[in-house]
């Protein structure tokens, strides 16, 4: 039996509301639990799954002060436990509020050009965006991104570009739309936090930086940021280093 949460047992302190949930499929194995509450890890084929639903749950759970806590065992099905603090007050004490309107991380009307090589990340995060109203072009390579920028380089305001990719990684494609557009914005994405290659390609001229797996909040302002930071100078140093987040 395998176990993953914030707890390696359920709480105890009283005033917790238990919510569960049980099923008897073919459960997990440690490594596939050990990375469930991570944003795009799915173990489902291309299509069929974003890996986006646990962490979800758990960015709810945590933001509503709860806890959540999961066995699995192989062949014998997954248990979840969600725990969350109990007010102590009655419904008739609860005072009703107006909504307030909801803080939003910024969209725009630019155009953005989406490179990634996992499609679900390209069909997830191509969403997020145009529903913050960005025009979003996509591409699975490096190739294919020279492709579509050398076409639509004068529509294109920016390039979300992952750095770690087969064929063409992202450093070399940096590097050729750079050479392409000196003043070409470009914010590089990876969930490899290798300084030296991250540095490289600051260096070699792209604007920003963000980890994977990101926050959609935290891509929109990164994004809005790049954006309304104006025209680009080939000649100066974007950002330092110690300012960019996931260096």
């Amino acid at each position: 039996e395998f176990q993953l949460g914030d707890l390696t047992s359920p709480p105890l302190e009283l005033g917790k509301f238990d919510l569960a949930f049980q099923d008897n499929g073919p459960g997990m194995t440690k490594e596939s639990l050990a990375n469930i509450f991570e944003p795009f890890f799915t173990t489902k084929e291309v299509g069929k799954g974003t890996g986006l639903g646990l962490s979800v749950v758990y960015g709810i759970v945590k933001n509503h002060n709860g806890y959540i806590f999961c066995e699995s065992t192989p062949g014998a099905g997954t248990d979840f436990h969600i725990y969350f603090p109990v007010l102590g007050i009655t419904a008739g004490e609860i005072a009703l509020e107006e909504p307030s309107a909801p803080v939003e991380a910024g969209g725009g009307s630019e155009t953005i050009l989406l490179v990634d090589d996992e499609k679900s990340i390209l069909e997830i995060t191509g969403e997020i965006l145009t529903m913050s109203g960005y025009r979003v072009i996509t591409a699975e390579s490096g190739e294919e991104a020279l492709e579509i920028y050398q076409r639509e380089k004068g529509a294109i305001h920016l390039v979300v570009l992952d750095l770690i990719m087969p064929g063409m990684g992202g450093h070399e494609c940096l590097l050729a739309l750079v050479k392409i557009n000196p003043l070409v914005k470009v914010m590089i994405t990876s969930g490899y936090t290798a300084q030296i290659t991250t540095q490289t390609a600051i260096k070699s001229g792209a604007a920003r930086f963000i980890n994977k797996p990101y926050q959609y909040d935290s891509l929109l302002e990164e994004v809005r940021g790049v954006l309304d930071e104006g025209p680009r100078q080939p000649d100066r140093g974007l950002l330092p280093l110690h300012k960019i987040k996931g260096v």
